[in-house]
């Protein structure tokens, strides 16, 4: 089965459009523990929204997980995972947080209760709304 998620990254360190231009990259730089943990769960299949976060605040793009789970080839520590992802399509219409914010259908999940979470699941119900939404 195949499973949804968010990943952010500020658009000036990685943007999508550079995902796309490079059409696959190493999902790295994730420290927070239960971003990891995330990190960890996700399968070679999974897709994700790409978030821009700093002035955009917004899911701009889907990608897809082209690899399971790794250690981090750059850290010492294994327990510091990676995924390789490839980019799928950029959003018509980015969604913006303020849109998903007024949304009560939202309300409980990570995205506005752990604002910080650089990655995070998405129940389907919600990567439905999303996906709708950016139509």
């Amino acid at each position: 089965m195949k499973n949804y998620w968010l990943v952010k990254q500020e658009p000036s360190t990685y943007s999508y459009d550079k995902l796309e231009k490079e059409k696959r990259t190493i999902w790295d730089g994730v420290h927070n523990n239960l971003a990891l943990k995330h990190l960890r769960s996700m399968k070679k299949g999974d897709q994700a929204l790409f978030y821009h976060t700093g002035d955009e605040k917004q899911a701009v793009g889907i990608i897809e997980i082209i690899s399971n789970p790794y250690p981090n080839p750059k850290e010492p520590d294994k327990r510091f995972v990676v995924v390789d992802v490839k980019a799928v399509q950029r959003l018509r219409r980015p969604v913006t947080l303020d849109e998903i914010k007024k949304d009560t259908l939202f309300k409980n999940w990570e995205l506005l209760r752990i604002s910080r979470l650089s990655a995070m699941p998405v129940p389907k119900n919600l990567w439905d709304a999303i996906i709708k939404k950016s139509k």
